[in-house]
């Protein structure tokens, strides 16, 4: 039996998961959270063989999610879901740990496919986002400035474009002010910007910010 938990702040989107996953013989649905922080204290609790992760979600995202699954050496395999199928930048979230990538626009067939390769071992990307990244590959092309960034620096920017000030994200990545200042200055320099403000319009473009964060960070 492949054990899966459901982690998006979109009742509805959980709900529909569940529905589809429900249905099939050797997939249980141990589990929901409706955010990233309750999701990784789900994960940590039940060790689920998969867990389907919404990118956007208030406090902690699908890729800060995925990174510390992996830096923690949880057994559960990510499969990340997203709106658009270039946003974020699916070479940032492998590097992250992720093993599948979706789409929400998926079939439903497509969802019950990655959820069954994924617990397999293996890994599953969404044709399209698969192609994308055959493409960068051979061009050289970066799909998003945000990939020169360090991972920990990625971690920043996310916070930083949610609108979360030094302190909190100092207590919530458990660093000093001054780490995170350092890490602050030192994307601002790589991506060529000055200001939180074009911080949070560039993640928006590259589909890093849904639109209630970035009401937030404004």
């Amino acid at each position: 039996m492949i054990s899966v938990v459901l982690v998006d702040d979109h009742e509805l989107v959980r709900t529909g998961f569940r529905m589809i996953l429900s249905q099939q013989t050797g997939i249980d649905v141990v589990g929901e959270a409706a955010d990233g922080e309750q999701g990784l204290a789900l994960i940590r609790k039940v060790q689920p063989d998969v867990a389907l992760v919404d990118v956007h979600m208030p406090g902690l995202s699908g890729i800060e999610l995925t990174d510390r699954v992996r830096k923690h050496k949880l057994r559960t395999r990510i499969v990340i879901l997203t709106v658009v199928s270039e946003a974020p930048f699916p070479r940032r979230l492998i590097e992250a740990g992720a093993s599948g990538y979706l789409t929400k626009g998926c079939a439903a067939e497509e969802l019950v496919r990655a959820v069954r390769q994924v617990a397999d071992g293996r890994r599953y990307l969404a044709p399209d986002v698969a192609e994308l990244l055959a493409l960068g590959a051979l061009d050289g092309h970066r799909d998003s400035p945000f990939e020169v960034l360090s991972a920990r620096e990625l971690d920043v920017a996310l916070m930083l474009a949610r609108g979360q000030d030094m302190q909190s994200i100092a207590l919530q990545l458990k660093l000093s002010a001054k780490t995170v200042a350092t890490y602050k200055y030192r994307l601002f320099d790589k991506l060529g910007i000055d200001n939180t403000v074009a911080l949070a319009h560039l993640a928006h473009m590259h589909g890093l910010l849904d639109d209630r964060a970035r009401a937030l960070s404004a």
